[in-house]
């Protein structure tokens, strides 16, 4: 394995094991959820619109939880139609295994294209929070 694979699989490890956005926060203004039948994956994603702060509550494989983390982080301050163009990216990315610089630490996630079942769990949190944001449009 690569230096930079290792890293990050240490990166989607911490994230899965030590969530820094988990849960249902007392005050969100949107939600979104998600569910992946095919591995069990569920997601329920709470947006508070000041700020864009996003918070989940999930319940499935590793590169689900990792990618709702990353994407917590990715989108805060964020407008709903830049997180539409992050979005894209990131589902560019986990296609074509190809990080894009814009991504940031979501390209831990680029390893999941060589999994395709595994696209699923990675791009479930994000339409989830698009479910979320349809509200706003």
């Amino acid at each position: 394995m690569s230096e930079t694979a290792e890293l990050y699989q240490t990166l989607i490890m911490d994230r899965t094991k030590n969530p820094r956005h988990a849960g249902k926060p007392a005050k969100f203004d949107l939600e979104g959820h998600g569910d992946n039948p095919m591995c069990g994956d569920r997601i329920h994603v709470y947006v508070a619109d000041d700020g864009m702060r996003v918070n989940h509550e999930s319940r499935g494989c590793a590169i689900m939880i990792a990618s709702a983390e990353l994407m917590a982080d990715a989108v805060a301050g964020l407008t709903p139609d830049e997180i539409s163009e992050r979005r894209k990216a990131f589902e560019a990315m986990v296609n074509s295994g190809t990080p894009n610089p814009v991504l940031g630490d979501l390209n831990a996630l680029s390893g999941v294209s060589e999994y395709r079942s595994r696209i699923r769990c990675a791009t479930l949190p994000w339409s989830a929070l698009s479910e979320a944001l349809e509200g706003t449009k």
